[in-house]
């Protein structure tokens, strides 16, 4: 299972054992337990091995984490210096502990060891990447991929790490609308806290927390009220076993709670065995003796864990190694009959399974939604949380469920809210150098909907093109045409800048920016909505309150800032071709109100020019008083000051559509 704690009064209980060799001899004693993949217990010792050679100083060196202060001195032997810091970044970064792994493979660099250790710069880089140093771990995995001549694996390892780093430098930049926050409480303890499972008003979920009966960490399943209060307590299992040290982790139950399913495993030699197992509600919080799943789940000499149950009782999803998958830790799935066993046995196939491990699955019957982690695809680093959605009896294509769901670490144990759709829980080690802990999201992602009207008639406008763009790559992400209800709706799910582009014949093209907000009005998205302006070609526009001094052709302030609609109509339709006109009433001669007309076009279109638009796409025209459209003067002869005013005005008219 995930990050089992071993503690200081484990690892001293083990050491007494070598004590008299321990003070001499630490490296043989991290070289035993380093074989038997006990990297935390190696860890200690090669430490003090460390120590002994005086690797570790009060100097910083540069690349280290956390101010790591490793230093060589004369007496001691490159070679074993070598040895014992590479193994020391062996050792943390077997555990997952990249924040101490990070400055031992820099040591092994600096002290001109890479040749001896080839892998070294590889590590160095995986760990640079899992500690969100991106882009010092694409500089030395790409160091690394340009001088290694050995096992291609490896170069694909680093090609994948750069990927993964130039997919996380994205997702950082541009996050989800999500929050996520570390369970306070009792949830968290000194070890490892992880799959909850959400059950008639109570949460189970597996922790290594300090077993008393025991006297050491075990992982154990416990339970509390779903909002925390009191204190978690132990599921106890009825059980005849002679085994010691048994552990049981990641629960599931049917719908009427009275059968669970967990994962049960325990060591032998140097040897762990994992099963699924199934024990009944006898009374209270006490179970049956576990009782093992048929080889439908559990083949003989294969790991087979954490087990999920799907809401209508008829399915068991779980893990394993057994054969028929791709590689690794797969996702399987089986029948259930009606005592709850297990009828069969399916791998969900290339799309779902990689050649590298995949865990804790999830499944949502209703919308066929399938959420589980994995190491086998581009991500973050670590255990990414992926989503694929069953398509008439075939997997969609996974896609990352982006930061801050995932993180640089490991994320595993997606599981939902059932009394708030907005809020989920997590298993992640993203605080934490050696445990998962229990986290919650609030998901803030939101629907934008509004409605598209004509600007002259504000009724509904059906026919209308809508597309939601990234506005970054320009990528469409969506796009519908409204029907009779003239409605739009797209779902916003990170902070990126998006746009709605909204199109039809005879209407020009709004381009609007998308606020993460999620707050719309009118054209600024502050409210739902949305005008779109008719147009013809040949037919002119009149822009209104465009004012300009008496007798001046100079633009008012203001003027400019109406000006900025004609700008933005021509950005968001770069095929018009526009002619700015401008006309004066008929006081004056003729001349003089073309000179002057046409200065007061020329002072537009320069300004719309000076806003980005290309002059071969706007030109100016001067009609001075030769187009009315109100009479100057009243039939009695007497002035017309209302009649003036409206010929007194600005227009603009589409003179070509390519």
């Amino acid at each position: 299972m995930k990050k089992k704690l071993l503690t200081i009064l484990m690892l001293m209980a083990s050491a007494a054992g070598y004590a008299q060799y321990s003070k001499d001899n630490p490296r043989a004693l991290g070289d035993k337990a380093f074989d038997n993949k006990d990297f935390y217990e190696a860890a200690y010792y090669y430490r003090r091995a460390a120590e002994g050679m005086s690797l570790i100083t009060q100097q910083s060196i540069p690349y280290s984490g956390g101010g790591k202060t490793l230093k060589a001195v004369k007496n001691t032997k490159p070679s074993d210096g070598a040895y014992i810091s590479y193994r020391l970044g062996e050792s943390y970064r077997g555990y997952e502990n990249y924040l101490e792994a990070e400055p031992w493979y820099a040591k092994v660099l600096e002290e001109g060891s890479e040749a001896q250790y080839p892998l070294s710069r590889l590590w160095y880089g995986v760990c640079l990447r899992a500690n969100q140093h991106f882009d010092e771990a694409i500089a030395q995995l790409t160091q690394f991929n340009t001088a290694f001549k050995g096992e291609a694996k490896y170069r694909a390892v680093a090609e994948k790490e750069i990927m993964n780093c130039r997919f996380a430098k994205e997702q950082y930049k541009y996050p989800l609308l999500i929050d996520m926050s570390k369970r306070s409480g009792s949830w968290n303890s000194d070890g490892s806290d992880y799959a909850m499972y959400l059950k008639d008003g109570n949460t189970y979920f597996t922790s290594s927390r300090f077993v008393k009966d025991e006297k050491t960490h075990l992982n154990r399943l416990y339970t509390m009220k779903n909002d925390g209060s009191a204190e978690p307590q132990v599921v106890k299992f009825k059980s005849d076993e002679s085994i010691k040290d048994i552990e049981y982790g990641t629960p599931a139950f049917t719908p009427d709670g009275q059968r669970m399913y967990f994962t049960r495993w325990f060591k032998i030699g140097s040897k762990s065995t994992y099963a699924i197992y199934w024990s009944h509600r006898e009374a209270g919080d006490t179970w049956s003796t576990p009782q093992k799943l048929n080889n439908n789940v559990n083949a003989e000499g294969y790991n087979s864990i954490q087990p999920f149950v799907t809401a209508d009782g008829k399915q068991l999803y779980f893990v394993s190694t057994k054969p028929g998958g791709r590689g690794g830790d797969d996702i399987w799935v089986a029948d259930l009959d009606n005592n709850g066993s297990p009828l069969n046995s399916v791998n969900l196939g290339s799309n779902v399974n990689t050649n590298m491990n995949e865990q804790a699955p999830y499944y949502d019957v209703l919308s066929k939604r399938l959420v589980y982690s994995s190491k086998g695809f581009i991500g973050l680093g670590g255990y990414d949380f992926f989503e694929s959605y069953n398509q008439n009896g075939r997997w969609a294509t996974p896609v990352n469920m982006g930061y801050p769901m995932n993180s640089a670490k490991d994320d595993l144990y997606y599981v939902p809210d059932g009394s708030n759709p907005n809020k989920f829980y997590i298993s992640s080690d993203r605080e934490s150098d050696c445990c998962l802990n229990l986290f919650e999201g609030i998901d803030k992602r939101y629907i934008l909907t509004g409605l598209v009207v004509d600007c002259n008639t504000r009724k509904a406008l059906p026919g209308v093109k809508v597309s939601f763009v990234d506005s970054l790559s320009k990528q469409t992400i969506k796009n519908i045409v409204t029907d009779a209800t003239a409605r739009y709706t797209f779902e916003v799910r990170t902070n990126r800048p998006y746009n709605l582009v909204l199109e039809k014949a005879g209407y020009f093209t709004k381009v609007l920016p998308v606020p993460a907000s999620g707050k719309m009005s009118g054209d600024t998205l502050y409210n739902p909505e949305i005008c779109l302006q008719a147009f013809k070609v040949d037919k002119p526009i009149v822009i209104e309150n465009v004012l300009y001094d008496y007798d001046k052709a100079t633009l008012r302030a203001e003027s400019k800032t109406i000006l900025n609609g004609l700008v933005t109509i021509m950005k968001d339709n770069p095929k018009i071709r526009v002619e700015l006109a401008a006309h004066t009433d008929s006081k004056g001669t003729d001349s003089y109100n073309l000179r002057l007309s046409y200065k007061r076009a020329q002072a537009c279109v320069n300004y719309i020019i000076s806003m980005g638009i290309d002059e071969s796409r706007i030109y100016p025209k001067g009609y001075g008083e030769r187009k009315p459209i109100a009479p100057n003067k009243l039939p009695n002869g007497k002035d017309n000051p209302a009649g003036r005013q409206l010929n007194r005005r600005t227009e603009f008219t589409v003179i070509k559509l390519e």
